[in-house]
C-alpha cells in the first residue's frame, strides 16, 4: 500500500502504481461523449497520463488548464487526464475553461483502472475517487517517468514530467 495524506492526513491508496521501467496495463475508461477508450486507443506516442480526485476543484482545475497549455505545444504526444468525475461534469467543464487538446477520461464505469494503477484513494473523505499522479509513458507503454504526488492538495513536478516527455 502507498499512503499520501490530504491537509496532512494519511491516506491509503491501492497498491501497484507504476516506476519506471514497469509497463503500464490496458485500461478501458469513458470520455465526456460516453464512448469507451482503452490504451490500445492512445497508441504509438508517448503518453503523459495525469490522475486527478476532481476536476472541480481549484488545484485539479489549474492542473488541467496547465496540461492544456503544454498539450497546445505538443501535439505529438496523448495527453490524458483522468477522475472518477462523471462525463457529463468533465464535458462542461472542458467547455467552461475551452480544454480541447487534452483527453478527459473517467473510471466511472470501471474502478478497477484505479486500482490496478494504484491511484484509488481507499480511506479517509476522498476514498474511491483519484489520488493525483502522473505516469509518462513511451510508444510502447513502458514507464519512463512516474510521480504520486504525496499531497493531494499540491501540485505535481510539471518541470520533471515534461521534461520526462520530451527527453
Amino acid at each position: 500500500m502507498h499512503n499520501v495524506t490530504l491537509k496532512g492526513q494519511k491516506i491509503t491508496l491501492a497498491h501497484g502504481f507504476p516506476k519506471p521501467g514497469d509497463t503500464i496495463e490496458e485500461f478501458e475508461l469513458v470520455d465526456h461523449e460516453l464512448h469507451d477508450k482503452t490504451l490500445s486507443s492512445f497508441a504509438n506516442k508517448k503518453k503523459l497520463i495525469a490522475t486527478v480526485p476532481s476536476l472541480d476543484t481549484p488545484v485539479c482545475s489549474l492542473e488541467t488548464k496547465k496540461l492544456q497549455e503544454f498539450a497546445k505545444a505538443h501535439s505529438e504526444y496523448h495527453i490524458i487526464v483522468i477522475s472518477a468525475d462523471l462525463p457529463f461534469a468533465q464535458k462542461r467543464f472542458c467547455f467552461e475553461h475551452h480544454i480541447a487538446n487534452l483527453t478527459i477520461l473517467s473510471c466511472m464505469r470501471n474502478h478497477s483502472f484505479g486500482k490496478h494503477y494504484g491511484v484509488l484513494i481507499e480511506s479517509g473523505p476522498l476514498k474511491g475517487l483519484l489520488a493525483r499522479s502522473v505516469i509518462i509513458a513511451d510508444e510502447n507503454d513502458r514507464v519512463v517517468y512516474s510521480e504520486l504526488v504525496s499531497e493531494i492538495t499540491e501540485e505535481p513536478n510539471y518541470e520533471k514530467a515534461f521534461k520526462a516527455i520530451n527527453g
